[in-house]
């Protein structure tokens, strides 16, 4: 048995995202992990249709595709609340006074993608005062953006491929192919490889998955994977690279990935990747400095691309899948999301509020006033 100060945890996974059945997997294999450590674990699914339950424990991933909307039997329904009289948290709905108020313990988060792995969750948790994994607000939210890290990433002056916004109004300042990816996409869900410039707008109104925006690089296809998992808790530190392997495509596939009975361990991959030494050490030396420059915490994935000499950082993954506890083969799986969990248990950074006690508002005076100068509605 590990030892840890957690004796009660709630994972929580599903979520508003085209990501939504690998989140399902993700959070079943941490509850399978953490009970088996002796931790008390509950279970939460952000189910399709927007909803909150409370499922029972030991699911199978067919449980949640064989029901009505996708919420298996069993599941109660919870109300996540904020500022009630009782106190924040999730709720079960029904019974006296208006439901009960679940003991969750810290929250491992499993989403994968949409708002539950870009800053919208990890609102929502500590606006209800509940410790979470995942990352704050502002460093999942950076994670998520394509552009917004690449920007980042280039402004450290840390190797990355130029990448820039798809827009149908500015042509790109690099020749094709070129590969086009959801600015705020996980995975490889919805990235496409095009020649030109008109076929990549073109996908802005064609592609389901690119209408929120799409970020483009050049295609290089002499470059190949190179993932690697950061862990911040109990202290910094970099796994082995692994070198996924393609079978076919310009991109390591959503299918390569994760459509695989076994799990991501099975993928097509080299394990440890044979690779250079040096090319190792700057790989390892790069992840640190993404989780620097991010502020993530946690267990993350960094993934790179590389032709053997030359490296840059592809993106930041701030929830991966299965955690990427399959990166850490030394490692006991309960050992390293114990310690995500105590991480997230003590108490996160804030910004300090400084309340000015009215005197901005006493000194204002009428609104009126702020009015003056601004155009006037006709009447």
């Amino acid at each position: 048995m590990i030892s840890s100060s957690v004796s009660r945890a709630t994972v929580v996974f599903g979520g508003l995202s085209a990501e939504h059945e690998i989140s399902i997997l993700t959070g079943l294999q941490a509850e399978r992990v953490l009970a088996a450590a002796g931790v008390n674990v509950q279970c939460v699914y952000w189910a399709k249709t927007e909803d909150w339950y409370l499922v029972p424990n030991n699911l199978e991933a067919r449980d949640f595709a064989d029901q009505v909307n996708f919420v298996p039997a069993g599941a109660k329904r919870l109300e996540l609340r904020i500022g009630a009289k009782k106190g924040s948290g999730f709720y079960l709905e029904g019974g006296l006074g208006g439901g009960k108020l679940l003991e969750t313990g810290p929250v491992m988060s499993c989403f994968h993608g949409g708002p539950g792995e870009a800053g919208g969750s990890q609102a929502l948790f500590e606006l209800a005062g509940l410790r979470h994994t995942g990352g704050t607000p502002a460093a999942a939210a950076l994670g998520m953006d394509k552009l917004a890290f690449g920007g980042v990433m280039e402004a450290a002056g840390v190797p990355a491929l130029k990448r820039v916004l798809l827009s149908a109004d500015e042509k790109l300042p690099f020749d094709g192919p070129y590969i086009v990816k959801p600015r705020y996409g996980g995975s490889s869900i919805g990235i496409e490889v095009v020649e030109d410039w008109d076929t990549a707008v073109a996908l802005l109104t064609t592609s389901p998955h690119l209408r929120a925006g799409a970020v483009v690089e050049p295609n290089r296809p002499e470059l190949f994977d190179l993932n690697v998992s950061v862990r911040t808790a109990p202290t910094l530190a970099v796994s082995e690279i692994e070198k996924p392997l393609r079978t076919g495509g310009a991109i390591y596939s959503y299918g390569e990935k994760y459509v695989r009975s076994e799990g991501l361990s099975a993928a097509p991959r080299e394990f440890p990747a044979e690779i250079s030494s040096e090319l190792r050490a700057t790989i390892q030396g790069l992840a640190t400095r993404v989780v620097e420059l991010t502020g993530l915490t946690g267990v993350v994935r960094i993934d790179f691309l590389s032709d053997g000499t030359e490296v840059f950082v592809n993106e930041v993954n701030s929830i991966p899948g299965a955690l990427a506890l399959y990166l850490w083969p030394d490692t006991p799986p309960a050992e390293i999301l114990l310690a995500a969990l105590e991480e997230a248990e003590r108490a996160r950074p804030q910004a300090t509020i400084n309340y000015e006690e009215g005197v901005a508002l006493r000194a204002a005076g009428g609104i009126a006033g702020k009015l003056q100068g601004l155009p006037q509605q006709p009447r």
